[in-house]
């Protein structure tokens, strides 16, 4: 007979950080520094919650820094589940299909759903926060997940762009306008070096 479980929210929470390892296991497109090998979702996940700590002063007045980090270490969870889809591929403008929708918040029950029901409530709320991108925290992180992967590319002399084949106006579109609603003065910094690259690249 199985003894008693003494402490059930804690066995639950350490379920639901077992299962996020998972994330370690999810590839992006992007590469990382050096072209070395695709960045996975966890690290995509910690490099934007350090993004936020380094950036926060960008943001506009009244986000909370705080907020924004517990954002960014949550908001790719659900790849775990859905996968990721790069947002220049083929498949990228299925980002924000239902289809996409409907896998996400499928994770996000079945992951959320492995705490205890004060802690699902809470780390979901965020969750749903950042996927709705209409408060001011949310604006900023979403801003922030839009740049992180700019930089690398950047770094990488086009990386993804290359692969895609993606031209200034639709990464003005598909990023600029994103980020312009959260951090426009980090946009408008970054325009230089996309501008240039695009320049020797794409003449």
């Amino acid at each position: 007979m199985t003894a008693p479980d003494p402490d059930p929210d804690l066995t639950a929470r350490l379920a639901f950080l077992s299962e996020a390892d998972r994330l370690k296991l999810v590839e992006r497109a992007s590469r990382i520094t050096g072209n070395a090998r695709r960045e996975n979702s966890a690290e995509h996940s910690w490099h934007l919650a350090l993004y936020a700590l380094v950036l926060g002063d960008l943001a506009e007045p009244g986000v909370s820094t705080d907020r924004v980090i517990r954002m960014m270490l949550l908001h790719d969870l659900v790849e775990i589940d859905a996968g990721d889809v790069p947002i220049h591929s083929a498949a990228g403008q299925a980002h924000a299909s239902e289809a996409t929708k409907a896998a996400e918040r499928a994770g996000a029950d079945r992951l959320f759903g492995l705490l205890p029901a004060h802690k699902a409530a809470e780390l979901r709320a965020l969750w749903e926060e950042f996927e709705a991108g209409e408060t001011p925290d949310a604006r900023f992180a979403r801003a922030l997940d839009r740049v992180q992967p700019v930089m690398l590319n950047l770094i990488n002399d086009g990386g993804t762009w290359n692969d895609y084949a993606v031209t200034r106006a639709q990464l003005e579109t598909r990023v600029g306008a994103k980020v312009m609603r959260g951090a426009p003065a980090l946009w408008a910094h970054l325009r230089t070096a996309i501008d240039a690259w695009f320049s020797r690249n794409r003449a």
